[in-house]
């Protein structure tokens, strides 16, 4: 892509951007899942993705397609989920962790259009109990089948497409939320990446 076509895309993309849009990523292993979710954030517009490892380190990504994601969306990590969400509430975030739970809203109920955090959890356990209870509220997708969860990577990009459709309709990524300044900064970063 030539160089004026592709400052052109990078603008067009970051101004796009929902610096209010997170995702966490609580002990996920799998770096299939990893890379998905990155993709995720990205086409959605996150700027940003928390990862909590509290067990294990950071997972090796490889650089197959949807891991080239991942250069596209900033990554905060964090040690544990007291210091994610301390981070989180001072930037002025809702926190969602992802659970079936008794207590747990319905996705479609909620309005995404304000700063939302969703939370999600290891592949085999879940969100853990104490992201559960330390989150601002339990939120899970309606499932209708005998199965009862999705597969990590897709409740999180069903869960994002649901933040992209309520944004869209109240207009939300007609003008960029990113401040001049730092747009352009950001759009420095992104043209020395590959």
């Amino acid at each position: 892509m030539r160089t004026d076509k592709r400052m052109a895309r990078i603008e067009e993309v970051l101004s796009r951007r929902q610096p209010d849009l997170t995702v966490v990523m609580e002990n996920i292993h799998d770096p299939h899942n990893v890379s998905a979710m990155f993709r995720s954030c990205d086409a959605a517009g996150a700027l940003k993705a928390h990862l909590v490892y509290s067990t294990g380190k950071f997972p090796d990504i490889g650089k197959k397609s949807s891991a080239s994601a991942r250069k596209w969306v900033e990554r905060v990590k964090h040690r544990s989920i007291e210091e994610c969400y301390a981070a989180l509430r001072t930037e002025g975030f809702t926190i969602y962790a992802t659970r079936l739970d008794a207590n747990a809203r319905s996705l479609y109920d909620l309005d995404l259009r304000p700063p939302s955090a969703f939370v999600f959890g290891n592949e085999h356990r879940g969100v853990s109990d104490e992201a559960a209870s330390q989150a601002d509220a339990c939120v899970m997708i309606p499932m209708m089948g005998m199965i009862q969860s999705l597969n990590v990577s897709v409740a999180c990009a069903v869960t994002l497409f649901e933040v992209v459709r309520q944004r869209t309709l109240a207009g939300q990524f007609e003008n960029s939320k990113l401040g001049t300044a730092e747009l352009k900064e950001m759009m420095k970063k992104w043209a020395l990446r590959k």
